[in-house]
């Protein structure tokens, strides 16, 4: 009578667990120097690990993507929380976005200053509050209701983002100098911005490394969240494409799950999230067919580079990228994945979570 009892359950139970858990990260697409390789893929290793940790020891997909998330935004390799690089006028504005696939629910916040974990706040503007969005003095109002630390002005400014701005400026204007040739007229100098030859060096200094995270549980639900300091050199308020819905993030259990990385003003142009999820959903691709198919079509037509995570809703990936490096990393099971270059595709055995089902993933 045991083991018939014991079949029943395990049949019911098979019945509702159609999907091996994933949780797949990425560290932001770009020129990822080769020095900074190592490091890189140790953080999206780490990230992938602590949100498939989260999941397996009881948490929910938004845990997932939300502990991976903030491993990263504590990391000054990438360009997140600690390590954003800066506004011209030497500032860190952030930008985080999450949603859960389950009911599409999200929170988003933009221009937020002086707390490290930015993906936190956005869950919480999703939690807390009737809104999806807020932005610049509102969001901080509403940080320190919630009692998040504040932290001195300046205290996210690292040198290595210090350094890049100061680089950027000079690159700037030296070669704004040579459009010009001798003639140093501030009319020429302020067209010479638009200039093609001077969009090249935002691909060349400051971290590529925005950070994102998309996750699906045993039952198909779906989550991503991507969190950002946005572009080397921006002007203050400037809002990317991080925290905007269909642009650089998304979710939705019926579809998938999406996190963008790359030239954020091409990526909201051309709603690349939203753009692959109606790939998969009408034209029956996988998610690696129409994460590739949008991004070749964006730089195509806009000359910008990007790069995806996807996990469609039957649990398949799409990793893809038009940069010349994307760092990236997903953990199923006992296997961590992991890679930076084209085609690449690393496996470590890493065993079961380190942590015990106790600490509930805290």
């Amino acid at each position: 009578m045991r083991a018939f009892f014991n079949f029943l359950v395990i049949c019911c139970f098979s019945s509702v667990i159609t999907t091996e858990p994933v949780v797949l990260v990425h560290g932001g697409a770009g020129n990822i120097k080769d020095a900074d390789v190592p490091s890189a893929l140790y953080g999206v290793k780490l990230a992938a690990r602590a949100g498939y940790e989260a999941l397996k020891c009881g948490g929910s997909v938004m845990d997932a993507v939300q502990e991976a998330v903030r491993s990263m935004e504590i990391n000054p390799q990438f360009n997140s929380g600690y390590g954003s690089v800066l506004t011209w006028e030497g500032k860190v504005e952030m930008d985080a976005a999450i949603m859960s696939g389950i009911d599409l629910n999200a929170g988003c916040v933009s221009v937020v200053r002086d707390i490290y974990h930015p993906v936190d706040l956005a869950r919480r503007v999703m939690e807390k509050t009737r809104h999806k969005f807020l932005s610049g003095e509102g969001a901080m109002l509403f940080a320190e209701e919630e009692n998040f630390q504040i932290l001195q002005e300046g205290a996210l400014v690292t040198n290595k983002s210090l350094q890049a701005l100061e680089d950027y400026k000079n690159s700037l204007n030296a070669a704004a100098q040579k459009l010009c040739s001798t003639d140093l007229n501030p009319e020429c100098l302020k067209n010479s911005i638009s200039s093609p030859v001077l969009e090249t060096l935002l691909n060349e200094y400051g971290s590529p490394g925005t950070v994102g995270a998309v996750a699906i549980d045993e039952f198909g639900n779906l989550a991503a969240a991507t969190s950002t300091g946005g572009l080397t050199g921006k002007m203050p308020g400037r809002v990317g494409d991080s925290p905007l819905l269909g642009a650089g993030t998304y979710a939705d259990n019926e579809v998938g799950a999406i996190s963008a990385t790359g030239h954020g003003e091409t990526i909201m142009r051309y709603n690349v999230a939203s753009r692959i999820l109606a790939s998969i959903r009408y034209e029956n691709m996988t998610a690696k067919e129409a994460a590739s198919q949008v991004l070749n079509d964006m730089t195509q037509r806009f000359g910008q580079t990007a790069g995806v995570i996807s996990i469609d809703k039957n649990g398949n990936l799409g990793i893809d990228f038009t940069s010349t490096r994307m760092s990236w990393a997903y953990q199923r099971g006992d296997e961590l994945h992991y890679g930076v270059d084209k085609d690449e595709d690393n496996v470590d055995i890493v065993g079961e979570p380190r942590l015990s089902t106790l600490d509930l993933c805290v």
